[in-house]
C-alpha cells in the first residue's frame, strides 16, 4: 500500500493504538478524518488514550471495524492533543464526512458533556 494515510483517512473506523509505561500497546477503534496529510481523532477528554498520549506520543493507527478488529496494514505515527479551536475543527471535518451520525453524536456529545468534554488528536505518520 503506497498511500497509507489515504487508507486511514477514509476507513469508517480506525484502530488508534497508544502506549502504557511499559509498553504495553491499547487499541481503541475511533472515528477518524484525513486533512491536510495528517490524520485527526475525536475522543472524550478525560479517556485513558488521552492520558497515554500526553505521556508517550507515539500511536499506530490501521483501518479496522467498528470492534476494532484489525482490516490493513499499522502505521507507525505521533499523536498530539490539540487545543479548542482544533478541536472545534475537527468536528466540522468529522461532521461533514460521517454525513447524518457524525452531526447527530457531535451534538449529543455536546449537550451530555460541553464542548470541553470532548478533545481532538493529530496524527502526523511516520514517513
Amino acid at each position: 500500500m503506497t498511500n497509507t494515510l489515504e487508507a486511514v483517512g477514509k476507513a469508517d473506523y480506525v484502530l488508534l493504538t497508544t502506549f502504557r509505561k511499559d509498553g504495553t500497546p491499547v487499541g481503541t477503534a475511533v472515528w477518524a478524518v484525513a486533512d491536510a496529510g495528517k490524520l485527526y481523532v475525536w475522543t472524550v477528554t478525560d479517556s485513558w488514550k488521552v492520558k497515554r498520549l500526553r505521556r508517550n506520543s507515539e500511536v499506530t493507527v490501521q483501518p479496522c471495524s467498528v470492534a476494532g478488529k484489525p482490516r490493513g496494514e499499522a502505521v507507525e505515527g505521533t499523536g498530539r492533543v490539540l487545543d479548542e479551536a482544533g478541536t472545534d475543527r475537527v468536528r466540522k471535518l468529522l461532521m461533514r464526512k460521517y454525513w447524518l451520525m457524525g452531526p447527530i453524536t457531535i451534538l449529543g456529545s455536546n449537550l451530555r458533556r460541553g464542548k470541553k468534554g470532548t478533545i481532538a488528536i493529530e496524527i502526523t505518520l511516520a514517513p
